[in-house]
């Protein structure tokens, strides 16, 4: 992974969502093992800046069960196919990482920081 993230566990969903688009395009696309075609390395730079950009760190959530959408519309429009496909294979093909994917997911949503303007 190129990016370095705060914690483990945004290393944790950095890897996991990686490895999510990386096996969708292999399979949706035909890329090569280690490789990505331009689209799928869009959208994962895309998911890297949004994750080091996440208001809640390591009290975050799944992104998909978060009360703040920041992924543009088309954009998640394509993460959204991408974990549909992939996620059911992730318990077979990387068993632990599909159940830490899925504790998180059972966090509670984090709460927004409202600014201490007066």
């Amino acid at each position: 992974m190129a990016k370095q993230f705060s914690s483990k566990r945004m290393q944790r969903e950095a890897r996991t969502v990686e490895v999510m688009i990386r096996r969708y395009c292999r399979d949706k696309h035909g890329s090569g093992q280690g490789e990505l075609c331009d689209q799928c390395q869009e959208l994962l730079d895309y998911a890297y800046l949004r994750l080091t950009h996440c208001p809640f760190q390591d009290g975050k959530t799944t992104c998909g069960k978060c009360p703040v959408h920041c992924y543009k519309p088309g954009m998640r429009q394509e993460i959204q196919e991408v974990m549909r496909y992939v996620g059911p294979k992730m318990v077979l093909t990387n068993p632990l990482m599909a159940l830490s994917h899925a504790l998180d997911g059972l966090r509670r949503k984090p709460v927004k920081r409202r600014s201490s303007a007066a």
